[in-house]
């Protein structure tokens, strides 16, 4: 193969005993990112080695790995000064610069030219091989120069990763997926910091639309993008929600709602063996997440739920949504269960006492049970399948 991709590691180098055991899933990580790719992988302690053919659609996927500080495409040669300077020659000429830096590691001891000695060798070989000038502070290029054990590792450009923990690493979520802005940013972030997730969205046909679903499929296969192993339970909410409008005050209606679904997520995460609920809640962004009328929806369950955009306000979610490219299918104007009947005054300091009476009033316990037993789980999202979807 014609490339050699090499990954650093970046946070991952400081988890001590627990490093083999991150390094070995961001391994099976990106093997499942690249499925379908033709590439052979390696690793150490150090770093993480990729040879292929087509490199550059390889590193845009490993762009979305977590667990990737910095990913550069290199070059390996035999460890001695004029092989070096030569392959350093060869990099340049592809290359329009003015200013450079040489930054050698020296990882290999036996190797007896000083790191420092050595960026002025090769210096001086740049320097009278082409016009351009050393800048130590801000040069337009740097050429890394790795002298390791199996071999010297040459580069130019470093490519930026997305950082974080390897998806996996802290077991598994359930995300509460909506239609919305929030829910799959909320959903990134969780990956981000290690947690593999599954996505749980509440349908409820004929009130809510075929292009409302299909909008959240595409949502969760772009967020799959980071992860290659997501999927989506969607739970028939109708029956149940219905009884929810027929029963419960309008101001009350959103808040029993979600309890409801509090309370779908909690059974199936531990049928699925999640260890938190996640969601999309951003505190007083709406009626129902004041602090009040969290503490009240939340109440319905002692499993843990996590917020990853609770403190963000809408500008900064925006801009992660757009950073991770699910702005412009989120705001698509196909309404979900949560913003169909929306009432026109929901209360925002909901009473807990109110809450029982009104969920007394009808048999929620069975149309829960129901709405467990119908869920449809679709798998194997691919992003190119969904594009046509809405």
């Amino acid at each position: 193969m014609d490339n050699l991709i090499l990954i650093k590691y970046g946070e991952l180098t400081t988890k001590k005993a627990n490093r083999n055991t991150f390094i070995k899933l961001l391994a099976n990580n990106v093997k499942n990112i690249l499925k379908g790719e033709d590439f052979n992988i390696r690793f150490d302690r150090v770093r993480m080695y990729i040879e292929c053919n087509n490199a550059n659609v390889i590193v845009q996927k490993l762009k979305r790995v977590f667990g990737i500080h910095g990913i550069v495409i290199c070059h390996k040669v035999n460890t001695n000064v004029e092989d070096i300077k030569a392959k350093v020659s060869e990099l340049l000429k592809k290359e329009t610069f003015k200013t450079f830096k040489i930054n050698t590691k020296r990882a290999d001891k036996s190797f007896e030219i000083k790191s420092m000695d050595f960026n002025n060798i090769i210096g001086g070989h740049v320097l009278r091989n082409f016009d351009v000038k050393v800048d130590v502070h801000n040069p337009e290029i740097i050429v890394t120069i790795e002298i390791r054990p199996e071999g010297t590792f040459i580069y130019t450009n470093e490519i930026k990763g997305i950082g974080g923990y390897p998806v996996g690493v802290q077991g598994k979520g359930m995300l509460m997926l909506s239609g919305g802005i929030d829910s799959p940013v909320a959903g990134y972030l969780s990956l981000k910091r290690g947690v593999d997730l599954e996505c749980l969205y509440f349908e409820s046909p004929p009130h809510t639309s075929i292009q409302a679903k299909n909008k959240v499929l595409k949502l969760a296969s772009i967020i799959n993008e980071y992860s290659g192993n997501i999927k989506v339970n969607i739970v028939p909410f109708t029956k149940l929600q219905e009884a929810i409008y027929k029963n419960v005050p309008d101001s009350y209606v959103i808040t029993i709602m979600r309890r409801m679904m509090y309370r779908i997520a909690e059974r199936l995460s531990l049928k699925h063996n999640c260890k938190v609920i996640i969601n999309g809640e951003s505190i007083g962004q709406v009626a129902s997440q004041t602090l009040t009328s969290m503490s009240v929806i939340n109440s319905v369950t002692n499993f843990p739920v996590i917020r990853p955009v609770a403190c963000m306000d809408k500008i900064e979610i925006i801009d992660i949504s757009k950073k991770i490219e699910t702005y412009e299918t989120s705001i698509l104007p196909y309404e979900d269960c949560c913003t169909i009947f929306l009432p026109t005054h929901p209360v925002i300091n909901p009473d807990i006492n109110k809450c029982l009476l009104y969920e007394m009033s009808f048999n929620y316990e069975e149309l829960i049970d129901e709405c467990i037993e119908n869920i449809e789980t679709i798998t194997n999202l691919k992003q190119e399948e969904n594009t046509d979807l809405l």
